[in-house]
């Protein structure tokens, strides 16, 4: 009983999200490990979690010769000893530790920051042990799987006094800035309408027999505070070019599906563009459509609405929903489609479009508003790290814009309309939405 997406669905998936794991550099960036950087001023790294996206991301720092990747982490031994492998040939020696348990990688003196890249409910608590022992922290996306684990990060990152780089690259890339910057300053006319495209869960995987685990994986430890569930091989596999995508990006227990997972790319261009980046709407109302009696349990498809105080009105879908909107322009489907009074700008990480057409090659003048520019989102951490900058995606963002991801599932869960007060991070009168901010965790592990 295997899970296969078709060749299609891969494509697409990989296509979208093997962006996250290439960061532009320059030419001095790829000098590697025979850099100018004297090693005492690097930044010594430890990477958690080696799945094709922790892999990607930690080639990625390898690339800065600030950067010296001392140690990585993950509880499959083969993904641990290929992350190993991946280092020790970057450097030429055999000096990368290998970690399977996070605590004991960031127990260490020496290492200053750390690379957060395990499946996503494990995000929240290796956070806040990592802050707690004042690493510096580049999380990927999402922050956790509750609004209460993403303020409990929140408190950890401030009261620790570390630097926290959120996965959300996009506020590294050009485009996006662009597009939002001609938003800000008034080249649409007046804001009125986003729809945000994203990808559906990429796979329907049907529920599996009863496996024996495998001796080269902590199985305990890979569930961590997720609930206790019968091993089988699909249930927590990294990716693999067999196989294609990991199934647990399709499982609730784990993720919160695309809706959350990819969703919280361009939901976080929305909200720079709208200007609401530390804000959020005050009213939400969606469908979506959850598959019934497979291991795989997120949302395929969905539609949410989300109504801003300024009267913006945020539309956020899966791809295949968002192609087939009234108000789509110029044929496009995923990404951001932002659209005004007198015109539109759409921008997703291949191409800007824009009516009128001429706004693409406008530039903004230097009286008006700039947004933070960072060309390089490993390189722009780093810089962080050491002083010379502000992170382009701070913590106080990435907890807003996963606030958003959280309210577009309960939304599309309960199917009704509710209210939300983004001051107060509550649902007025509405004990059972509430309930939905946060979510238990498996003893022993707790917030």
């Amino acid at each position: 009983m295997k899970c296969v997406l078709s060749r299609r669905q891969f494509l697409k998936a990989t296509a979208v999200a093997g962006a996250a794991t290439t960061w532009q550099l320059t030419p001095a960036d790829v000098l590697g490990g025979t850099g100018s950087t004297a090693p005492s001023d690097r930044v010594t790294l430890g990477v958690i979690g080696l799945g094709i996206q922790g892999i990607g991301d930690m080639r990625a720092f390898l690339g800065i010769p600030e950067v010296k990747v001392v140690a990585v982490c993950d509880v499959h031994a083969t993904q641990r000893a290929a992350g190993k492998q991946v280092v020790d040939t970057f450097y030429g020696n055999s000096d990368c530790a290998a970690y399977n348990d996070f605590r004991e990688l960031i127990a260490r003196k020496d290492i200053d920051a750390v690379q957060i890249t395990a499946p996503d409910h494990w995000h929240p608590l290796i956070a806040i042990e990592a802050a707690r022992h004042g690493k510096h922290m580049y999380q990927e996306k999402p922050m956790g799987w509750s609004v209460r684990a993403a303020r409990a990060v929140e408190r950890a990152v401030r009261d620790n006094g570390v630097v926290f780089q959120f996965g959300t690259q996009q506020r590294s890339d050009g485009r996006f800035r662009l597009a939002c910057e001609l938003v800000r300053n008034g080249r649409i006319g007046r804001l009125q309408t986003i729809l945000v495209g994203v990808p559906g869960s990429v796979s329907s995987c049907p529920i599996q027999p009863v496996e024996p685990v495998p001796k080269e994986l902590d199985y305990d430890l890979w569930l961590g505070p997720a609930p206790m569930a019968p091993y089988c091989y699909q249930r927590c596999r990294p990716y693999t070019q067999k196989d294609g995508w990991s199934v647990w990006y399709g499982i609730s227990d784990y993720c919160m599906g695309m809706i959350g997972n990819w969703g919280v790319h361009h939901l976080d261009i929305a909200q720079w563009a709208n200007a609401s980046e530390l804000s959020g709407p005050v009213e939400i109302e969606g469908t979506a459509e959850f598959p019934k009696g497979l291991l795989t349990d997120c949302a395929v498809s969905w539609q949410v609405e989300n109504r801003y105080a300024n009267g913006v009105t945020l539309i956020h879908m899966d791809n295949a929903t968002s192609s087939k909107h009234p108000l789509q322009k110029g044929g496009h489907g995923h990404g951001v489609m932002l659209i005004g009074t007198e015109g539109w700008v759409h921008v997703d990480r291949e191409k800007l479009d824009a009516h009128p057409a001429a706004l693409i090659g406008s530039k903004i003048g230097p009286d008006e508003i700039h947004l933070f520019k960072s060309d390089n989102h490993g390189a722009n951490f780093i810089g962080a790290v050491k002083g010379r900058n502000k992170p382009a995606a701070p913590i106080d963002v990435a907890v807003r814009t996963d606030t958003l991801c959280n309210l577009q599932l309960i939304a599309a869960t309960l199917r009704r309309k509710l209210r939300w007060n983004p001051e107060a991070e509550r649902f007025p009168d509405d004990p059972t939405a509430n309930a939905m901010l946060d979510r238990p965790m498996r003893a022993p592990w707790t917030l």
